[in-house]
């Protein structure tokens, strides 16, 4: 129940601003119509095979120019299919024939790339390491190969971990259901909202759905609301910089929130993926790789850039209307084009009726979550503390670097490496190519160091096994008679000190562990070591010639 003042000006605004839900309301299914869902699905079969035909057609034709080594125009074939599935203007996980294909049909995409492969562009042997200062304080190493400049033909690849995603928002925000108390809107709250509005970077028009999802997060959706409002500290200030590079007002990185809740390895059922929720064929769209090696929709930086170009475009295909950007970007331009002709006009809550379910709840969820974060106080949200914005350096380093060979190097956890490198799809960076990672705040300058002195070898992620948090290269055997043990390193200590404490060869314990022999260690840092006196022989002084 809605209650109003019962002035005249008040009613006749209130009247404008509920005015669509007249026409929502027939689009509620009644519990009779749920008896004909096997025959509207029926109905809509000869549509569903059109759009399974026209999406094979254009699989066939990406899998012609991949046998050509034509990758480009495969590419464009292969997300062109799956654009005709998510914007035939169907709910695809209404039908479960269409919902099956799209799964099946994202699924050969990815594996396609996953086999193809690419040609291995050797690496140029490069001896000084190059520090150069970058946006946000951080610092960008390049590190090269030490000796040569040689790099090991690529080895099987051993050990790898599939990336990890976590369930997206988007996919219960489909479902979400407003309760009757939270559809109550007063008058008052709706002249307010109106003002309120006038604080933000961008226009849009007032409407009771949005004051319903303020409701929402002021009550049962609370700690969604705190939670995202704590976690947005990580990447906010990120978000706004590139937002406003772009010319996308910065209210609006508050999208993220709703579509990832600040996660980077969120994933729908629609196979989107990341902060910024991009399917495979519109993140190619905008220059996001995705390789066997990396999905840089999972990325920080170049994922939100794509994401505000994105928007921008969006908007300007709207004649600046951000609520229809809003839409697009959530369903796609396709669908929201279609829908507008329905309506007859271009605007959103005109088009609401013709739009998905999901869509739907999208665009009042995000107007409300971006009034409540520019004034979180007004709204109820008092004393939530952001999360300290994400501090990094970054290095340039060879071809395959072993995530867990970095950690060593820089005393932190191989789970930390992953956290702020989410778009590598394994623990190693890219085969063939020298790759910027993201390593500790401060630590560039030691992690270069100590990478110098390892092997070629060991720093290969596909050629070492992981033991103990220590890496022994595959194929090499300990030496006769020998056996292994874990010692725990004291602060400051190096693997040298560590060998001559136990009287074996310090090279050997370099490479059974992946370090270099004269780094500094952490303290409690877990070593393996040969036993003393099973084969291996003691550290000598090198004689100088």
């Amino acid at each position: 129940m809605t209650y109003f003042r019962r002035s005249p000006a008040a009613l006749l605004l209130v009247a404008a601003l509920f005015a669509p839900n007249v026409q929502l309301i027939a689009q509620v299914p009644t519990a009779s119509a749920s008896r004909n869902v096997q025959s509207q699905i029926e109905r809509d079969e000869a549509r569903v095979k059109a759009i399974i035909n026209a999406a094979e057609r254009l699989w066939y034709e990406g899998t012609l120019h991949l046998k050509d080594n034509q990758r480009l125009q495969a590419r464009d074939k292969f997300d062109k299919s799956v654009d005709v599935v998510l914007e035939s203007g169907m709910d695809v996980r209404g039908n479960p024939r269409l919902q099956q294909y799209y799964s099946e049909l994202v699924e050969r995409i990815y594996r396609l790339e996953v086999g193809a492969g690419q040609p291995q562009p050797s690496l140029v042997a490069q001896v000084a390491q190059t520090l150069a200062p970058a946006q946000d304080g951080r610092t960008i190493v390049t590190a090269t190969p030490a000796q040569d400049g040689k790099l090991n033909p690529p080895p099987p690849q051993v050990g790898f971990r599939e990336q990890k995603f976590e369930p997206s928002p988007l996919d219960d925000l489909s479902k979400l259901k407003l309760t009757t108390a939270e559809e109550q809107v007063t008058t008052e709250e709706l002249v307010e909202l109106e003002e309120t509005k006038l604080s933000l970077g961008f226009k849009f028009n007032t409407h009771a759905l949005v004051q319903q999802y303020i409701n929402y997060y002021q009550g049962r959706g609370r700690s969604t609301m705190e939670s995202g409002l704590r976690r947005s500290g990580r990447f906010m200030r990120l978000a706004k910089r590139i937002f406003r590079e772009e010319g996308v007002p910065e209210d609006i990185a508050w999208l993220g929130q709703v579509e990832s809740a600040w996660r980077p390895t969120a994933r729908s059922w629609a196979a989107a993926s990341g902060l910024w929720q991009f399917i495979p064929s519109t993140g190619s769209r905008f220059g996001l790789r995705q390789t066997a090696w990396v999905d840089e929709r999972n990325s920080f930086e170049k994922a939100t850039r794509a994401s505000a170009r994105y928007l921008k475009w969006l908007n300007n295909r709207y004649n600046g209307n951000w609520e229809l950007a809003m839409g697009a970007y959530n369903t796609g331009e396709g669908n929201i084009d279609r829908a507008i002709r329905r309506a007859g006009r271009p605007d959103f809550w005109a088009t609401y009726p013709f739009i998905a379910q999901e869509t739907r709840n999208y665009v009042p969820n995000i107007l409300a979550t971006i009034l409540i974060a520019k004034n979180p106080a007004k709204y109820g949200f008092h004393n939530i503390k952001p999360e300290a914005p994400l501090s990094y350096d970054e290095v340039r380093v060879p071809s395959a670097t072993s995530l867990q060979l970095i950690a060593n190097l820089t005393g932190s956890s191989l789970d930390y490496l992953r956290s702020i490198n989410p778009e590598l799809r394994r623990d190693v960076t890219p085969r063939g190519e020298a790759y910027v990672v993201r390593v500790p705040a401060g630590r560039a300058t030691q992690f270069v160091a100590g990478l110098r002195g390892v092997p070629a070898g060991l720093r290969d992620g596909g050629g070492v096994q992981l033991a103990s948090k220590s890496y022994v290269r595959a194929g090499q055997t300990a030496p006769t008679g020998s056996s292994l043990k874990k010692v725990r390193a004291k602060a400051g200590e190096t693997i040298a000190s560590i060998a001559a404490r136990y009287g074996v060869a310090a090279d050997e314990v370099a490479r059974l562990n992946g370090i270099a022999a004269n780094i500094a260690l952490t303290a409690n840092q877990e070593i393996t070591v040969p036993s003393q006196g099973a084969g291996s022989a003691p550290a000598r002084p090198t004689r100088r010639r």
